[in-house]
């Protein structure tokens, strides 16, 4: 890691500090959508065999994978 220092702007430091807090948010509202699909899906697998669509996806998805043990769906990123 390099060490140093920066000069910057106190309204581009006010602008830095204001998009930390929205980028928090934003993946906490991020965070809640994808619960909330893992729900729905979860919901879906016990009404209906989905479990060849789920496979499919997984076969064309290059971001994602869906795992569906016992009735509870987990979406998961295939990168992190």
């Amino acid at each position: 890691m390099v060490k140093g220092t920066v000069n910057i702007s106190l309204d581009d430091y006010h602008k830095l500090v204001d998009s930390k807090e929205e980028s928090l948010k934003l993946k906490s509202n991020l965070d809640r959508a994808v619960k909330e699909l893992q729900v729905f899906l979860s919901f879906l697998c016990t009404r209906e065999d989905i479990e060849k669509y789920v496979k499919e996806f997984n076969r064309q998805s290059k971001t994602s994978v869906i795992n569906i043990n016992g009735g509870i769906a987990k979406i998961e990123l295939k990168n992190d």
